[in-house]
């Protein structure tokens, strides 16, 4: 079923999304960048989980017929597979046997039946070049299906991560645009699908990059109180860059955000141990200032809500 106009007026007219960087946002316009989140990396559930024995779906959902795809859904030709549960087993089999070319058409087979998990893990290939040629424009084709086609996924589910994810993926392409293509910048449409993913799904990659909109005024107006709103949702849901800039927020307060140092300095600490020193260096650097500038009384006091937080988190 179509998302109707009310919930996001006309927002499949033009779609598009990119996972390059966005171009120098800054928390308060006084702090370096932040980095996007790339195309969601979500865990795929195993084809056997999706197709449990039986032609359906996951979530109960028949088969649709073969749609007519786009043309940059067709570079493959389409092997006459029997089912999609039988192409599933061809692609995990043909990815062992290392023919991607076999397991791309597989997979192309799948999703032109309408299965969901075939036509994310394409677009995320596509996306990322993972065994294929990078190529957004068809990554943004598959996630646009995906959300165009499943946007009253169940919340929760493996159907709704998924869509979810999509969501997000599109929000990304729409920032940047995708160059040479008829898929232009546009942030209002970036807005509505990171709000989607975020309020919808309660995707928290979604949720932070909903909040680093409203840090930043783009696609919709400033506003730190929505901003720190967002990035607390996706910080409890243990999202690692939400945990270190919330803290950050929190140290350094704003219009709207009371400064409450400890409470910042928990977050920061958690973004810390979560943190990939390669590929995250920022939120370490983050913590260092944070915790160079505070007094002894607020480290000590983040030290306590630190313990408190990972105890509650195990008993979970």
């Amino acid at each position: 079923m179509r998302i109707s106009d009310a919930i996001i007026a006309g927002m499949f007219l033009i779609l598009g999304c990119h996972q390059t960087a966005w171009a120098q946002d800054t928390v308060a316009g006084r702090e370096p960048p932040i980095p996007p989140r790339p195309i969601p990396g979500i865990a795929l559930p195993e084809p056997e989980a999706v197709v449990p024995g039986s032609p359906p779906l996951a979530g109960g959902r028949a088969l649709a017929p073969a749609p007519n795809a786009p043309a940059a859904h067709t570079a493959l030709p389409l092997v006459p597979f029997t089912s999609a549960r039988d192409a599933l087993k061809a692609w995990m089999r043909d990815t062992t046997a290392g023919d991607q070319a076999g397991a791309v058409r597989a997979l192309e087979y799948a999703a032109a039946q309408g299965h969901l998990t075939a036509q994310f893990k394409l677009g995320r290939m596509y996306a990322g070049g993972e065994g294929v040629p990078t190529n957004d424009l068809k990554a943004f084709e598959y996630f646009s299906k995906i959300a165009d086609e499943n946007a009253d996924a169940i919340p929760g589910t493996a159907d709704g991560r998924i869509v979810g994810s999509a969501f997000v993926a599109l929000g990304g392409y729409f920032m940047d645009g995708i160059k040479g293509s008829y898929v232009k910048p546009n942030a209002d449409r970036a807005f509505d699908m990171f709000h989607y993913a975020a309020s919808y799904f309660g995707d928290p990659d979604g949720q932070y990059n909903l909040a680093r909109l409203y840090m930043n005024g783009q696609g919709t107006r400033r506003d730190q109180r929505q901003a720190a709103r967002w990035m607390k949702l996706a910080a409890e849901k243990g999202h690692v860059p939400a945990r270190a800039v919330f803290g950050d927020m929190l140290v350094r307060g704003s219009d709207g955000v009371p400064r409450q140092v400890s409470q910042g300095l928990m977050w920061l600490s958690l973004a810390r141990e979560a943190a990939d020193p390669t590929r995250e260096a920022w939120i370490l650097e983050r913590y260092d200032a944070a915790f160079s500038s505070a007094s002894a009384g607020d480290r000590s006091a983040a030290t306590v809500l630190v313990e408190r937080q990972q105890g509650t988190t195990r008993q979970r």
